[in-house]
């Protein structure tokens, strides 16, 4: 890090920590005792802090990573500071654990972002730090900062894990991994997934070796999307698995085949990937999340991935392909009528924003769940030409562990887009300095209006004097 760029991102981390200082002790204030999911979350931490480690919430669906990091913050600060008394691991005090992963994916969103690029280091500085401190604010988890839940540890070790493995550091990558699916079970996919760039790194370079013994210059990045460009890629996958191949990629990757290996121990002891409650949490197989999470990508990707140009290619290849988007277009529907599945919590809890999209866009007619497909089959061309830049076997890596971590979920909870709208984010091109200010103005607009919502437009439920808000 260059000394002037090393000012501005310090300085700049300064400024968003005591930003977000400001925000906790005004959402603290307002709601003083556990809310949601941290009625479950609040008392199991307080249980570790008391050093009941045997003691568990049958309710509660996650491993307790969550729970073991605030001790491991919390027991020393407490031991310095000498503090008794309930401040210790008071609710205020566990929401601030999530406080600080604030700031480590932050510096952990710079430094993915500093690695990705570094081949425009020279004359980008200031769009590397200002898009790691706008991603930071992206909303969905800029909110669950100020509450006790597992999202931003979650992903700090998610970054941190493929942080690691862009450094090559594999076997630091897979230990943190193994963290990361302490705090939710479905981080394994995204480990997957770390492990799936390293054998797309192995794939392009057996690639660019056998291309270049045929004379044919044909990266990875220039495989025409036909169908000979399928057999052609269909061929080399059968190719690739040979011993030496396999061999090679073992050499690099043994250490997430042995997270996977006890992730495996873990599903068949535990009789499942969820702990506790399962009732709520049913796989199925749920296609429309796919479409859902490339309309909410286009939406928060809007101020840096859509342009003119962009769309007047789509126009361009749509004229060029009909037939193509047509067959695309057909399955999108047949998807959408046969694998359309709706939790009851969707329909049921008024609190969360999702409940107030699908009443007021997918229940204000049959049609319209139809209707959408066109914009599904647009947000997903969009979504895949930004990423052009990578090769086709890392895209294949990352579609895959994409539809793995969104098609099994029945219920739409923005909290599962986080980390793959951020792997997605980070390996788009650098946007210029405007589109960074425009992302970050959007950010911040969605951050206040949420925030201000959850403070201010409380309500009460009919049979109990609790007060509700509405969040994420």
């Amino acid at each position: 890090m260059e000394r002037f760029e090393g000012y501005i991102f310090t300085s700049l981390c300064s400024t968003n920590f005591l930003i977000s200082c400001l925000v906790f002790s005004k959402i603290t204030r307002e709601q003083r005792e556990p809310y949601m999911d941290e009625i479950f979350h609040v008392p199991q931490a307080q249980k570790y802090c008391h050093g009941k480690f045997n003691e568990w919430d049958p309710m509660i669906t996650t491993l307790p990573g969550l729970y073991l990091a605030s001790v491991g913050v919390i027991k020393p600060v407490v031991w310095l500071a000498d503090l008794t008394g309930k401040v210790v691991c008071s609710t205020a005090m566990l929401r601030f654990v999530n406080l600080l992963f604030n700031c480590g994916n932050l510096y952990l969103l710079y430094l993915i972002i500093c690695k990705l690029h570094f081949k425009e280091k020279t004359k980008t500085a200031s769009r590397r730090v200002l898009s790691a401190l706008s991603l930071s604010t992206f909303p969905v988890l800029y909110f669950f900062n100020f509450l006790y839940y597992t999202d931003a540890g979650s992903t700090f070790f998610i970054l941190f894990t493929y942080l690691m493995t862009l450094n090559g550091c594999h076997k630091a990558s897979a230990l943190l991994g193994s963290c990361s699916i302490l705090f939710r079970q479905t981080n394994i996919i995204w480990v997957a997934f770390c492990a799936g760039t390293v054998v797309a790194a192995k794939m392009d370079e057996v690639w660019r070796t056998e291309q270049t013994k045929k004379k044919d210059d044909k990266s990875p990045f220039q495989i025409p999307l036909s169908l000979s460009g399928a057999r052609r890629v269909g061929r080399f996958l059968l190719d690739f698995t040979s011993a030496s191949n396999v061999k090679a990629v073992l050499c690099v990757a043994w250490p997430y085949a042995l997270v996977a290996v006890g992730f495996v121990a873990f599903v068949i002891l535990n009789g499942g990937i969820v702990v506790g409650d399962r009732s709520s949490h049913e796989a199925c197989l749920n296609f429309p999340q796919l479409f859902y999470f490339f309309s909410f990508t286009l939406f928060f990707s809007l101020p840096t991935s859509l342009c003119y140009h962009r769309f007047s290619r789509f126009l361009q290849s749509l004229k060029k392909q009909p037939l193509f988007y047509a067959l695309i277009t057909a399955i999108c529907l047949f998807l959408v009528l046969n694998f359309t599945v709706v939790h009851k919590y969707l329909l049921a809890d008024n609190r969360h924003f999702p409940f107030y999209v699908w009443k007021r866009v997918f229940q204000r007619h049959e049609l319209i769940r139809f209707a959408l497909v066109p914009a599904y089959v647009f947000a997903a061309w969009n979504f895949l030409d930004s990423l052009k830049a990578r090769s086709l076997f890392w895209s294949l890596a990352f579609l895959a562990c994409l539809m793995a971590a969104t098609v099994p979920q029945k219920l739409l909870e923005f909290r599962y887009f986080i980390v793959p709208y951020l792997l997605y984010r980070v390996h788009m091109p650098l946007p210029s300095l405007n589109r960074l200010l425009l992302e970050f103005l959007l950010y911040s607009v969605v951050n206040a209006a949420t925030l201000y919502i959850f403070v201010n437009k409380t309500f009460h439920w009919p049979n109990s004097t609790d007060v509700q808000r509405f969040m994420w």
